[in-house]
């Protein structure tokens, strides 16, 4: 948990995929980000702690990363779908959100509100500046948390020791080191990142030691 906010990672199968529930202690409303193919299990951690969804948002388009939307809003309707304008065709379309390559097609209900590069939100007491990193996908966003501590939900962009991959359509491996280094690794060594799959890691450790875009050299795309 960081101080000032609680968050909860609830991991998804079969991808190891984090979604993650954000709120305030002491506060009723939270939000959800990256709802994945077990929205059963987020929607039992609202219950167990009597939580109302203020908002679903989605760091980008691909299937395990928005398999909940649809159970998110069914649970929720009145609860915002927010997106990256660049990803949003892919919330409704299983070729373009890649569920269509690996097995049954996967949709989600089309966004309420798209977000774009320098973006703020506010949900659920939260507020956030939007950043646009593409190279995983054209119009990933980062949620960059504004107030105390300093942290960003980050999706596939960066990993503790990797990085998203950019072999699928639209990616670009150079888009995605260039935006890491430009947006990213500006910030505050201690800024906790909070990825779509793996652990939490910090900006100043993926700096000094990431192999693919560490600052001290690095290699190709995995």
């Amino acid at each position: 948990m960081a101080t000032g906010l609680q968050v909860e990672t609830i991991e998804s199968r079969p991808f190891g995929e984090n979604s993650y529930v954000v709120h305030r202690p002491g506060r009723s409303d939270a939000l959800v980000i990256d709802p994945g193919l077990e929205p059963n299990l987020i929607l039992d951690y609202l219950r167990r702690h009597r939580l109302h969804l203020d908002a679903i948002l989605n760091t980008h388009g691909h299937a395990d990363h928005i398999a909940g939307n649809a159970a998110m809003k069914e649970a929720f309707p009145d609860a915002p779908l927010i997106i990256g304008r660049g990803d949003a065709d892919m919330l409704t379309d299983p070729f373009l959100n890649l569920s269509a390559m690996f097995g049954p097609a996967i949709t989600s209900p089309p966004a309420d509100q798209l977000l774009d590069e320098g973006d703020t939100l506010e949900t659920a007491g939260i507020r956030f500046a939007i950043l646009l990193i593409p190279g995983h996908s054209p119009g990933h966003i980062l949620f960059h948390h504004l107030d105390q501590p300093e942290l960003i939900f980050g999706g596939d962009v960066l990993f503790a020791g990797s990085i998203g991959r950019t072999d699928f359509p639209g990616g670009s491996y150079d888009q995605l080191r260039d935006g890491i280094h430009r947006k990213l690794f500006t910030l505050p060594d201690d800024t906790v990142i909070y990825p779509g799959h793996g652990p939490a890691t910090t900006l100043g450790e993926e700096k000094q030691s990431n192999p693919y875009v560490g600052l001290h050299g690095y290699g190709n795309a995995p």
